[in-house]
């Protein structure tokens, strides 16, 4: 029962800084306000509904009283014009009349309470209440000797205008404090906007120029950290990337040299042909392999996004494919925009579908829009991966036994280079099972 509390306040609660931070100070103010109106309408309401009783009683008992001491005809209606003039009671005596024996129901307001009990301590003779008469008017019928006292005067006696100055400044005060707030509230969210913005935009290879801290001391803090550890990480980026091209250069000076001798030498030894094929197929392979590596270590070596159309990178890549002699089937939607390192992506592209035209015969190829993001999806008809491997094969230098393909073995880079470009693009890559039987790869990347 408890969890489920939980869950529901969970699901309630606003998942935004701005609105919690709202609600931290409306739901107290609420909460002020209501104990206040509660006190007022307790206390002050039923002083004022008294005072207001007693004056309505005090004038109804005068206008009797004068009638009493002048009975005359001339006199009493006199005494009835004054009271409609002076006091806005509307009285009509009926001469020779009698009070019904039974009364009208007493209405359950408070209103109706107190002008019973207001009248009912200064007369001791019988009288009657009827507030269901008239929908503006009260009616009081008092009993006399001569006849009975018929009185109306308007609702308006027994209500106090200071109840609704009171609720209007209780909501023109609520929402001016909200209006504030809300002023405030955006001016301190702002700062924290631009963070997360230039936090999301660095972790997708883009960089915010005009991004500078700002707001409170804490933000303030916060994006200055970001800035100096943005700074860090782009020093240590061009530093790989110089010593990179420098293991480069001397890794393939040497392979380079080895190569000349091993012309050399097939010209000067024609009978040394097929060991010297195999030495250059050697060669070839730690080539091959090196620039794996490398591409691997320099990441996307620093290149700056720019707009690009995905169907058009892959139109280009599957072209290149097709003129090598490979059977691929594409189905992209046209103009597929978005921020893209063209080279990074193609790299990754072409890792996709490496994988899957070496390991199958039928190879097909989708790229899509979906809600706010582009996925591209590449399909094989070969072996497949194991469940329990699909998330292994994205480490770096990891391979697969032979079973998938005996004829090939790689340096075990591929899908982890593929899945690095994909996120420093703040996407991701899955692997899950195809429908043609072997392997599907998604790659998505945000619009």
């Amino acid at each position: 029962m408890a969890a489920t509390r939980t869950s529901l306040l969970k699901h309630l609660t606003p998942k935004r800084l701005f609105w919690r931070s709202l609600l931290i100070l409306l739901i107290p103010m609420v909460l002020l306000q209501g104990v206040v109106a509660y006190v007022f309408f307790e206390r002050h309401w039923d002083t004022v509904s008294r005072r207001l009783a007693l004056g309505l009683t005090g004038d109804i008992i005068y206008v009797m009283r004068t009638m009493q001491k002048y009975p005359e005809d001339e006199f009493r209606e006199w005494t009835l014009r004054a009271a409609h003039r002076e006091m806005q009671i509307n009285a009509v005596f009926e001469k020779g009349a009698q009070l019904p024996a039974e009364a009208p129901p007493l209405g359950s307001s408070n209103m109706d309470r107190m002008l019973h009990h207001a009248l009912s301590e200064r007369l001791i003779i019988p009288f009657h209440i009827d507030t269901r008469r008239d929908d503006k008017n009260i009616s009081v019928r008092i009993e006399l000797k001569e006849g009975v006292l018929d009185i109306l005067t308007p609702r308006k006696r027994m209500f106090s205008t200071t109840v609704y100055i009171f609720v209007l400044w209780m909501v023109g005060t609520a929402l001016v404090v909200t209006a504030i707030a809300i002023f405030f509230l955006r001016n301190q969210i702002q700062p924290i906007r631009r963070l997360a913005r230039a936090a999301e935009a660095f972790g997708k290879g883009r960089e915010e120029v005009d991004f500078k801290p700002g707001g409170a001391s804490e933000i303030r803090q916060a994006a200055a950290a970001f800035i100096d550890m943005r700074g860090r990480i782009a020093r240590h980026i061009d530093q790989r990337t110089e010593m990179l091209a420098g293991v480069s250069h001397d890794l393939r000076t040497p392979l380079t040299r080895i190569k000349l001798q091993l012309t050399m030498l097939r010209e000067s030894s024609p009978d040394t042909g097929a060991e010297i094929s195999d030495l250059e197929s050697d060669i070839a392979e730690m080539e091959k392999m090196i620039d794996e590596y490398l591409a691997f270590a320099r990441g996307q070596g620093g290149e700056a996004p720019v707009p690009a159309d995905l169907s058009a990178l892959l139109s280009d890549i599957v072209e290149g494919a097709r003129r090598n002699g490979t059977v691929l089937e594409l189905d992209a939607e046209a103009a597929l925009n978005l921020p893209l390192q063209p080279n990074a992506i193609k790299r990754c592209l072409t890792n996709l579908i490496d994988n899957a035209v070496r390991y199958g015969e039928q190879v097909e190829i989708r790229a899509r829009r979906v809600g706010e993001s582009v996925e591209v999806l590449v399909e094989d008809d070969g072996p497949g991966i194991p469940p329990e491997s699909i998330e292994d094969v994205f480490k770096p230098f990891y391979r697969l036994d032979n079973s998938r393909n005996p004829n090939y073995a790689g340096a075990g880079l591929g899908l982890a280079i593929a899945r690095d470009v994909a996120r420093s693009h703040g996407g991701d890559i899955m692997l899950q099972k195809s429908a043609l039987g072997g392997l599907r790869a998604v790659l998505r990347l945000p619009v």
